[in-house]
């Protein structure tokens, strides 16, 4: 489904991204994990448009979306959750899930797939009049993922989806992350938490310094005495 083929990156004169290649099948559940400034945020934002490559090239369903604008980018059915969630702290659970749908014009569609969301995250239902900034940082990550499902992706990109949560939440996101894989929407991953990464993934990168260091399905990655080492404690 998406290909990422030798992309180079620059912020300034600083090289972020060297020469990264990597390939999502459709269907599955891949994840890039690396220690904090490893590239991964990077990455996603690249795919997502958000950031411009200096050279290579980024194909999504066959169609090259290098350097396209991130409109157009959701327009194609790829989406974005962002690290640190970055909901509309000033509107209401509903509205933020509303604008997740701001491209569609299918009011039947939308309406089921309103009715999904609250199936998956009964939470915010609950909330659905509440004012976003004051929810929890758990139901803030409920909200971003929720309202990214809005805009109905073939392709989810997930950026620390785990990121300052308790331990209990970090579960429940990641048992929805593979509901959410299972019902049809193929995920890309980026978490510092590669245990429950690797849990979950079908196939795994590790990136180190902008570089990938290692590849292989997550099985692999996770008996590996050198990810076992740097990132899974042991």
């Amino acid at each position: 489904m998406l290909i990422v083929d030798d992309i180079n990156v620059y912020y300034g004169a600083i090289h972020a991204i060297k020469g990264i290649s990597l390939d999502v099948p459709d269907g599955e559940i891949v994840t890039l994990i690396g220690s904090n400034g490893a590239g991964k945020s990077t990455t996603l934002r690249t795919i997502s448009g958000l950031m411009k490559p200096k050279s290579g090239k980024i194909i999504f369903k066959d169609d090259d979306i290098t350097g396209m604008a991130p409109h157009k980018i959701v327009a194609k059915s790829l989406c974005q959750v962002p690290e640190g969630r970055h909901v509309f702290a000033n509107m209401t659970v509903l509205e933020n899930l509303e604008l997740g749908a701001y491209l569609r014009q299918d009011k039947d569609g939308i309406a089921k797939d309103m009715e999904d969301v609250f199936k998956k995250f009964p939470r915010l239902l609950e909330r659905k009049d509440q004012i976003s900034g004051t929810l929890s940082g758990g139901e803030q990550q409920m909200l971003a993922m929720g309202r990214a499902l809005m805009s109905r992706p073939e392709l989810l990109l997930l950026d620390e989806p785990s990121m300052g949560l308790a331990p209990l939440l970090v579960k429940e996101i990641f048992h929805i992350i593979q509901e959410i894989n299972d019902s049809g929407t193929t995920v890309l991953l980026v978490e510092q938490n590669a245990n429950m990464a690797l849990s979950i993934a079908d196939k795994a990168y590790v990136l180190e310094t902008g570089r990938i260091t290692l590849a292989g399905t997550a099985e692999e990655l996770a008996s590996s005495e050198a990810v076992r080492k740097a990132y899974l404690g042991g």
